[in-house]
């Protein structure tokens, strides 16, 4: 219909006919967009952290992942790629905010003897610190797991940091700082073995205390410059 300017004038029906127009090219008030829901990526990286670090590599479903972290299986994919790809990042994280107190101490103490113990002390708190699973992800992660490209990346840096305690305690023995009938890879392998078997008695449920008293053991049979060794 046409008003008396000439313009077009909406019949009795054009309302109608504008909101069905509208409906069909989905351009209609109120209507959602069928665009992917948006998520903090750092914060879904956090989720999926804590639910490694609680259940174990293995024992950690896409399906569990999705759900903590509230986002679909698509999502996880495109921002993360695969459950394998999520946990070397995890990994990552974790070593970054959790478990850097190990090379802060081999980095910042002048000796081996004070590194060890000050590492070994950080990790009873670290590893029974409220807010967050007990123990060390990248020890508990390993249990059980079948994959073996993931055993094998948890095992080697479970051996780089042995490494790392075998080359610190070699440099004071050469420089006198410990006796120089030290066995350095024996003495850094208890050091190794000390951290992974802190973790699980953290797991079960040893507090901070019993853990730092565990540690005074620990550092008594280190030896002394000057001390036989055996």
């Amino acid at each position: 219909m046409v008003n008396d300017d000439g313009t077009t004038r909406a019949g009795p029906h054009g309302t109608a006919q504008a909101e069905r127009l509208g409906a069909s090219t989905g351009k209609a008030k109120g209507r959602p967009r069928g665009r992917p829901r948006s998520f903090d990526r750092e914060t879904a990286l956090e989720k999926a952290l804590l639910a490694f670090w609680e259940h174990g590599y293995e024992a950690t479903s896409v399906s569990d992942l999705t759900r903590v972290m509230d986002i679909g299986a698509p999502s996880l994919y495109a921002a993360f790629g695969d459950k394998r790809s999520l946990f070397e990042e995890v990994v990552q994280v974790y070593g970054a905010r959790y478990g850097s107190f190990t090379d802060r101490a081999l980095a910042e103490e002048p000796t081996a003897r004070a590194a060890v113990e000050r590492l070994l002390r950080e990790a009873a708190t670290a590893y029974t610190e409220p807010g967050h699973p007990h123990g060390c992800l990248v020890v508990h992660a390993a249990a059980n797991c079948s994959t073996p490209e993931v055993e094998q990346s948890l095992r080697d840096r479970r051996n780089a940091d042995i490494a790392a305690f075998e080359s610190r305690i070699r440099t004071d023995v050469a420089a006198g700082a410990l006796p120089r009938g030290t066995d350095s890879a024996a003495l850094a392998r208890h050091t190794g073995a000390m951290i992974q078997g802190m973790s699980q008695q953290a797991r079960d449920g040893a507090s901070r205390e019993e853990l730092e008293a565990v540690v005074e053991i620990a550092m008594s049979i280190w030896p002394r410059t000057g001390t036989h060794t055996g």
